[in-house]
């Protein structure tokens, strides 16, 4: 995947260990975070998503578990044709603590995914599958 570096400052996404399905990404900026705000956060970089992929922005596990800082719009989505500069939206759910977000610190996961094109075809009726049209809590949780 070709990644343009936009922030010479800023690392090149990496996996953290062999056999990792995430990316890290990193802050390009610094950024205090205020209990129950949010922020447009820059990552310095813009990426090319091969064709026929398409790029998820996941949460970071333990930004979420030490600091209570989640994504909104997660999973975000990047298209395979795409190619401005890859931005994270962080949101502070901790109610009492600010959380300072430092240049150069890890902030979310770039996760890249085959996605097949389908062919739309309207039809009258679908098929019947074992779950039907139970949803939102039908399979009891």
């Amino acid at each position: 995947m070709a990644v343009k570096r936009l922030d010479p400052e800023v690392p090149l996404p990496r996996y953290a260990h062999d056999g990792d399905a995430g990316l890290d990404l990193f802050a390009s900026e610094d950024v205090r975070l205020g209990p129950g705000q949010r922020a447009m956060v820059s990552t310095g970089i813009a990426v090319a998503i091969p064709a026929g992929h398409a790029g998820y922005v996941q949460p970071r596990s333990g930004l979420a578990a030490k600091h209570g800082i989640g994504l909104l719009n997660s999973p975000g989505l990047i298209d395979s044709g795409y190619r401005g500069e890859i931005k994270v939206i962080l949101i502070n759910l901790d109610s009492d603590s600010p959380v300072e977000i430092r240049k150069g610190d890890r902030i979310a996961q770039l996760v890249v995914l085959a996605v097949p094109q389908v062919m739309v075809i309207e039809a009258s009726e679908l098929p019947d599958s074992d779950r039907g049209e139970g949803g939102f809590g039908s399979t009891g949780s």
